[in-house]
């Protein structure tokens, strides 16, 4: 800028009524002006800059589950057995043993009165048992998903139709129509009774999976999936099921814990897999062979308490992940105790007013 035009933008003025015109700022002051402003402005946050993540509260997190550590242990032992077991035993079906044989020496669970071996036949039978649960639970709850997020999402026509056949199974006895099933059935292999149990055991797992999938269609992100012009197969597998694992695996913990059950009840009254070793048959056989009453004590009791250790182990799990998905649950014993503490010092404090005065 030319010397003459810097000092006339420099030089005040009086103005006609004696008050003195302010000074217009240089060139040089301008752009320090303009220097400090945009450093202001840089160093302040933006309001469409990404904000600093939260810590997460602490209560918030799963903490160390006594529960969780119990249950895994049992599931874990009963599992190996299933695996491991049957390479370490004899032949199941090997009735050369003597019979009837208390447990100790060569057979450390004892025989039968045929001769098998009680830990062969545990063995094989944890196996066949975990693989007809696990086969019915992983069905259950494929249905579930078809039957109860595919209808909660998709609403209209389809929710009706699906809801429908639902209900339907839903007010149909579990139990009873197994046994109908099985009953008519000439051959009962575990493929079959595995399948059978899957599919009268889904309704319920559906109708929860369908309320959750409701509630969750109306979330803003998924919104705005379908506003991008997603479809709906993904919008599913995507937006809604990652939300939906933990109830997932829940309900499918319970799947394999009902499904156990159920296969060791059908064996017990006749109608389980047929020339199949499992944990249910183990218990017809012995209550076909008057284990009871002849005090065999080792011939049902091994495969009612793997059973019974198996459905401990997947409940302990399936509190965990209920905590984890409620964290109410996991915060209420503070709470509780926190109120316990809080009346303790309250009536401490009376007695004391009491006996002042």
């Amino acid at each position: 800028m030319p010397e003459d035009i810097r000092t006339e933008l420099t030089v005040p003025e009086t103005a006609a009524s004696g008050d003195t015109v302010p000074e217009v700022p240089t060139a040089s002051a301008r752009e320090a002006v303009g220097v400090a402003r945009t450093v202001e402005v840089a160093s302040s946050p933006s309001p469409t800059s990404p904000t600093p993540p939260r810590a997460v509260p602490r209560f918030a997190l799963p903490r160390f589950s006594g529960k969780l550590v119990v249950g895994l242990v049992l599931v874990i032992g009963v599992v190996l057995l299933g695996l491991v077991g049957p390479f370490f035993t004899q032949d199941p079906a090997n009735t050369e043993n003597p019979a009837m044989l208390p447990p100790g020496g060569d057979h450390l669970l004892g025989t039968t009165a045929l001769g098998y071996d009680v830990l062969a036949q545990l063995a094989i039978g944890t196996r066949a048992s975990l693989w007809v649960g696990l086969l019915a639970g992983s069905i259950a709850v494929v249905l579930s998903l078809v039957f109860g997020i595919v209808a909660g999402y998709r609403a209209g026509m389809t929710d009706e139709v699906l809801s429908f056949v639902t209900n339907v199974m839903l007010v149909i006895p579990g139990l009873p129509l197994v046994i109908v099933i099985s009953a008519f059935l000439e051959v009962r292999s575990m493929l079959v009774v595995a399948v059978v149990l899957g599919l009268t055991s889904w309704s319920g797992s559906a109708v929860i999976l369908r309320m959750q999938a409701k509630s969750l269609r109306n979330r803003d992100y998924v919104s705005a999936a379908r506003v991008a012009g997603e479809k709906a197969p993904r919008i599913i597998a995507v937006e809604i099921l990652p939300n939906l694992l933990p109830l997932l695996t829940a309900q499918f913990l319970f799947g394999v814990i009902l499904a156990i059950l159920a296969e060791a009840g059908l064996s017990y009254l006749g109608l389980g897999p047929s020339g199949s070793v499992t944990l249910g048959t183990m218990l017809n056989e012995a209550q076909a062979g008057s284990a009871l009453s002849r005090g065999a004590w080792w011939w049902f009791i091994p495969p009612g308490l793997v059973i019974a250790l198996f459905g401990c182990g997947l409940s302990l799990i399936n509190f965990t992940i209920d905590e984890i998905i409620n964290p109410k649950l996991r915060i209420a014993p503070a709470a509780q105790r926190n109120v316990r503490k809080a009346r303790r010092e309250r009536d401490a404090q009376r007695s004391t007013e009491e006996a002042a005065a």
